[in-house]
């Protein structure tokens, strides 16, 4: 196997980015997704790309969204797009463990004046959505955006169908995983393998489950790493 990507080609990734993404990416994202290079290099792909935040801040435009839920934050790419595209009293709860890299994020999340839509909770996220469910706040966000730790999607997608109104969007982030979820095993070296981990299993077990789910409806995208997006129904 010569290269996992969903586009046919870097170039053509390339092409998208820098025709399209970049000449409208906001400065202050811009400047988060430089410095999230500048400290975790190659992790720094953790974040989404500029194209699919600028697909996220378009849909959540278009849903006049003002109550979101972010599981999984990384530096806060993703964060950001969705606060900037929030009006001015909508809010963003992202849920993390890890703060370190969040305060990486921050100081540009405060540059772009949009800190005050943020609540961020260092903590699992089942413990906290668990938490918003039990202070009442069920069927109450507009949206939300995982990009987590794979094995529990399945387990999110449940209480997200709690926390998230009818009508709502739930978003699942790197669900093609660079393309090997369709590849069978013998397709894959043992590099690939070892870099790639059991998420492909995780995530291709996500997308048969999604597939056959009657409370939702599902758009399965090609941007990014894949992002597959459910419409709550009931």
């Amino acid at each position: 196997m010569k290269g996992c990507t969903i586009l046919q080609s870097e170039a053509l990734a390339k092409y998208v980015l820098e025709t399209s993404a970049y000449p409208r990416e906001h400065e202050q994202l811009k400047e988060l997704r430089k410095a999230s290079f500048d400290k975790y290099e190659q992790r720094s792909v953790m974040n989404v790309p500029a194209d699919e935040g600028q697909l996220l801040s378009m849909l959540l435009k278009v849903m006049n969204a003002k109550k979101t839920i972010e599981v999984g934050v990384f530096t806060g790419y993703s964060l950001l797009a969705t606060a900037l595209a929030l009006p001015y009293n909508g809010k963003v709860i992202a849920i993390d463990p890890d703060r370190e890299a969040y305060e990486t994020g921050l100081p540009f999340i405060e540059k772009a004046g949009v800190a005050h839509k943020i609540q961020f909770i260092g903590s699992d996220a089942t413990s906290a959505m668990k938490e918003f469910l039990n202070n009442g706040e069920e069927a109450t966000f507009d949206f939300a955006f995982v990009d987590a730790d794979k094995e529990n999607y399945i387990n999110y997608h449940e209480l997200l169908l709690k926390l998230v109104k009818v009508g709502g969007i739930i978003a699942y982030d790197n669900t093609l995983w660079s393309g090997t979820v369709a590849l069978a095993d013998e397709d894959l070296s043992q590099e690939w393998k070892d870099r790639i981990g059991e998420s492909r299993i995780f995530l291709r077990n996500l997308n048969a489950f999604l597939a056959k789910d009657s409370r939702i409806d599902l758009a399965h995208l090609s941007i990014g790493d894949g992002l597959a997006l459910c419409r709550r129904l009931k």
